[in-house]
């Protein structure tokens, strides 16, 4: 079933990137697929049938304005730093913790600090996250937290977990 879901999810993919579709292209997706699921199925998602379910689909339209609501943000607040003359930074690297539990929850989570300018995920370690942050305020993780990942992780919860 893993295998399937996984050749279903990499031709789909394919068909996508390779828009329109055309007789050799939906060949050569097929072989690649096959090839990928045969490589490649024991890195995917141990439930990969979640991915099918809609209600996940609308929690991620959710997500997508979300984040881009804050990427736009940070990136205001990047260049407000970057242009002020007293460049108002205190970089840093902070723990935050996350409540999600599972890989894939957290990875995404990592790749959207990552991708709002200002934040950087440096590492993951089990619940903890090290993330390098342009301006860091206080000593308190809880606030940091609050700040860098709570945001995200409500909408991430019901989309991954």
């Amino acid at each position: 079933m893993k295998q399937l879901l996984c050749i279903l999810f990499t031709s789909a993919l394919w068909v996508l990137l390779t828009w329109p579709p055309a007789g050799v292209d939906l060949g050569v997706g097929l072989i690649v697929s096959l090839l990928v699921a045969t490589l490649l199925a024991h890195i995917y998602p141990g439930a990969p049938q979640k991915a099918l379910d809609p209600r996940r689909w609308f929690w991620m339209a959710v997500y997508l304005p979300y984040f881009l609501y804050y990427c736009v943000k940070s990136n205001f607040d990047v260049a407000y730093r970057v242009l002020h003359p007293d460049m108002p930074i205190r970089p840093g690297i902070v723990r935050v913790r996350t409540t999600l539990e599972s890989e894939m929850a957290k990875t995404f989570l990592a790749n959207s600090i990552t991708l709002t300018p200002g934040t950087l995920t440096v590492d993951i370690d089990g619940p903890d996250l090290y993330v390098h942050w342009i301006c860091v305020k206080g000593t308190d993780p809880e606030a940091h937290t609050a700040a860098i990942v709570k945001g995200f992780e409500g909408l991430l919860r019901r989309i991954f977990e």
